[in-house]
């Protein structure tokens, strides 16, 4: 067998195998603790769009001055904001604090 053809026939295969496979990505969004309810609606909108085309979804706040003190709102804005986006994903993490960041991963529903 000639061996540039068995190359080809190599990268042929591989050409296949990688437009078949699925690649999800991780979109970020940012969230504030005194965000209000109208621009809350508007980043779960755009949420729901993500997680709808199939990609991971990473909700972050951080925290400034005096709000590292009051961590327990942040938590609750993120609750409220997965209230809102429930139908179109799931938590695939749980809301986390790390250092002056809080952060949580939404993943899309299974099909």
């Amino acid at each position: 067998m000639n061996y540039g053809k068995y190359v080809f026939e190599l990268s042929k295969k591989a050409k296949e195998a990688k437009k078949n496979q699925k690649v999800t990505e991780i979109k970020e969004v940012w969230l504030s603790m005194t965000i209000d309810i109208g621009d809350l609606q508007v980043k779960a909108k755009q949420t729901q769009k993500f997680l709808t085309g199939g990609n991971k979804v990473k909700v972050s706040i951080r925290m400034r001055g005096r709000q590292m003190a009051h961590q327990e709102i942040g938590v609750d804005v993120m609750k409220r904001f997965f209230e809102m986006v429930k139908d179109c994903g799931t938590i695939e993490k749980q809301p986390l604090t790390e250092g002056r960041n809080i952060w949580m991963m939404l993943a899309p529903l299974k099909a």
